[in-house]
């Protein structure tokens, strides 16, 4: 049947599906990484074309797309599931567009909260099934790379974003307010550099506690300023979104996909489009998925109850869940969203703080390239457990600069000295080093792979679930933990976090390199199955 069987449609090589499928990655990284230079200017008053947050609104503008990811990644691998891969990205290229048009239009926080949560569908959606279809799709010469690259473009669309972040925010020059009457007389009338207000703040080296200074800058006299900067932010990612939505029409559904559906003409027609003389003989490769796929078949039907009353695959399912949580305790996105706070908070002003924002990009990108290398040379478990054990050190390295270079100034209302925020922005670029290289790479790559086939989505898609509700807790309780604990003891329980996940992990992570996802199947049943758990289904056995 496989030589009487047709392509499907035009030869596709598989770095050509990475390239347009993770554009949705891309705009993954875009959208959850913009967000950290557009906050200086949604903090301006309305009246200088701001949103006038403060710091819950701050956590909230981050929090809600978080926890429309959730939902999305929750969703998006039912609907993978059920209507395909290419299928689910195509229509997630249309929410991402949707979203970004209603963020960047919102008139205030209670339209733009919705709009976010519509954003974060597309997120979420993205992140469950961009990994899938790389994984079922890629041979397996090259699958840990190929899921890898999708890591990487996620902090290439994180670098895109702050780019053209600083680009705006240098084109607008930084954040500035047109002040018509100052009652206090602090400020005087004209056009005024925002940081002059903010650095009003105690905790910006100022007198004004913060209720005190909210006060002030309610009672001022405000006609006009460049805050609309933001919304020029949030619209760049419609390109992106756009070309994914074109270039996945012309890319082939997931051969696996269509096994699972019993569309074996489809199957055989699709995987000959991806595979070249490299990849070796494709009958082998269609041969076990087919015996895989009739002993599956046997198996209860991928619904996420089968998850749970299944004893081997509610165990790998558990670890597939700390995997993802793991992935967001390393306070990767305290970086991600909130470095040009902290480093205002370190004493830099918001429009150098926009631009080293840029610097921490160019570290996640080199972390990124150098994680596709350490995944193809390096086993998965031995990469992660050494990733976190450094993760924690970094942590407890930028409390310790807080502790001893900031905080003390800051409680003695002093700018601490111009080299802290220098040294707080080497220790984030070394941890994003870190975690970008190997954090990221391994646990997508791990989930994209380690599930059955025929739970494979909605296993992915609810460990990814509650990858962003972690994610959503840490980026709303941040700005609230920095502060009102300060960076030293924030930064401190992250540090002890991530050691007791490297404990954690040691003792329950599996291995999943160097098997194709069928071995791979049978070798982590046999791990994950314990004495006295029920047989498991055979085709023998209908």
């Amino acid at each position: 049947m496989s030589d009487r069987t047709p392509m499907s449609g035009k030869h596709r090589s598989i770095g050509a599906i990475a390239a347009v499928a993770t554009l949705g990655s891309l705009l993954f990284g875009y959208d959850t990484g913009v967000i950290s230079g557009a906050l200086p200017y949604m903090y301006m008053p309305y009246a200088a074309n701001g949103l006038h947050l403060n710091s819950v609104e701050e956590g909230l503008i981050g929090g809600v797309l978080l926890i429309g990811a959730a939902f999305g990644a929750l969703f998006g691998g039912r609907l993978s599931d059920r209507y395909g891969r290419r299928h689910n990205i195509l229509m997630l290229a249309a929410i991402f567009v949707i979203g970004a048009l209603g963020t960047t239009l919102a008139p205030n926080l209670w339209v733009m909260y919705p709009a976010r949560f519509v954003l974060g569908l597309a997120v979420g959606g993205a992140s469950a099934t961009v990994p899938v279809y790389l994984s079922e799709t890629a041979p397996k010469r090259i699958r840990g790379t190929i899921v890898a690259i999708d890591q990487l473009m996620i902090v290439v669309g994180q670098l895109l974003a702050f780019s053209f972040n600083a680009i705006i925010n240098s084109v607008y020059g930084g954040p500035q307010l047109d002040i018509a009457n100052d009652p206090s007389g602090t400020l005087r009338p004209g056009m005024q550099s925002w940081d002059n207000v903010a650095g009003l703040q105690d905790q910006l080296g100022g007198t004004l506690s913060h209720g005190a200074w909210e006060h002030f800058v309610t009672n001022l006299s405000v006609t006009g300023g460049n805050g609309s900067a933001w919304r020029l932010m949030m619209l760049l990612c419609t390109i992106p979104a756009i070309a994914l939505w074109i270039g996945m029409r012309t890319m082939p559904e997931s051969s696996r996909w269509y096994m699972i559906r019993r569309r074996y003409y489809e199957a055989i027609g699709s995987l000959k489009r991806v595979r070249d003389h490299r990849d070796g003989d494709i009958v082998d490769e269609l041969e076990e998925m087919v015996t895989h796929q009739r002993r599956a078949e046997a198996m209860p039907k991928g619904t996420f109850r089968d998850i749970v009353n299944t004893p081997w695959i509610r165990r790998l399912f558990l670890v597939g869940v700390l995997l993802a949580i793991c992935n967001q305790t390393t306070g990767v996105n305290t970086v991600m969203y909130y470095a040009p706070k902290v480093l205002e908070y370190a004493g830099l002003g918001s429009s150098a703080a926009i631009t080293a924002q840029v610097a921490n990009g160019v570290m996640s990108v080199l972390g990124s390239a150098l994680g596709l290398w350490l995944v193809f040379r390096f086993r998965r478990r031995q990469i992660l457990i050494t990733c976190i054990s450094l993760v924690a050190v970094s942590m407890f390295a930028i409390a310790g600069l807080f502790t001893v270079l900031i905080q003390p100034h800051m409680a003695d209302g002093t700018k601490p000295p111009m080299y802290a925020p220098l040294l707080v922005l080497a220790a984030m670029g070394i941890f994003m080093l870190v975690v970008q290289s190997s954090n990221g790479p391994v646990v997508w790559t791990m989930l994209g792979e380690m599930f059955p086939a025929r739970v494979r989505g909605i296993a992915n898609g609810s460990a990814v679930f509650c990858m962003w509700v972690v994610n959503a807790l840490i980026t709303f309780t941040f700005p609230a933990m920095m502060s009102n604990l300060g960076g030293g003891l924030t930064y401190t329980i992250y540090g002890v976090l991530n050691v007791i996940v490297a404990i954690v992990l040691f003792k329950v992570m599996p291995e999943t390199s160097g098997r194709s996802l069928e071995e791979l199947e049978d070798h982590l049943q046999e791990v994950f199955t314990r004495p006295g758990d029920p047989a498991p289904a055979t085709a023998g056995n209908d």
